[in-house]
């Protein structure tokens, strides 16, 4: 494959990369900063099908897509530009991928996921002594994604700032 289409098409992965990564930022930080405070006020039973029904709504393939994205895609931009790994860009590209993966996805998947498995598995009726304590580790959970997801869009907009930046000129001697 010719080295401008590789450098296109991991611009343009990279570009994709960073938009998810902007959106799940953007996901988190509104659920952190309103319906987990919406949840706060709610009672036992009302707080379990609400949190029930959002768990379930939300897997839909538009929200996997923008969910699970940003590796693959932050993975197919560095594999395209291996040409580019000691610049760092590509580093901080990588390192911005590995700790979405880390971060985001298997932080969701070892906490949150559980979690929600829980709550799911409640009903009005069923609702156990330490329900607030599980909406508690659940809101601070999200707290964290929320957090690192606004660092790691900030840290894939700073890969794409230093990739565009034009090669600086060398100086000229001075007489």
């Amino acid at each position: 494959m010719p080295s401008h289409l590789n450098d296109r098409l991991s611009l343009t992965a990279q570009l994709l990369t960073v938009l998810l990564l902007g959106l799940m930022a953007g996901f988190f930080a509104t659920y952190s900063a309103n319906v987990n405070l919406a949840t706060l006020e709610l009672d036992g039973p009302t707080y379990a099908l609400v949190q029930s029904a959002f768990n379930r709504n939300v897997r839909h393939a538009g929200f996997l897509a923008c969910f699970f994205g940003p590796v693959p895609l932050g993975l197919l931009a560095l594999a395209l530009a291996w040409a580019e790994r000691r610049r760092g860009w590509w580093w901080c590209l990588a390192l911005t991928v590995a700790a979405y993966a880390l971060g985001i996805v298997l932080f969701t998947r070892q906490v949150n996921l559980p979690l929600n498995h829980l709550t799911e598995s409640w009903t009005p009726a069923t609702l156990p002594a330490d329900w607030a304590g599980v909406r508690g580790a659940w809101n601070r959970a999200n707290l964290w994604r929320s957090g690192l997801s606004l660092a790691l869009f900030v840290g894939g907009l700073f890969t794409l700032v230093l990739r565009l930046q034009p090669p600086s000129l060398p100086e000229k001697p001075r007489p």
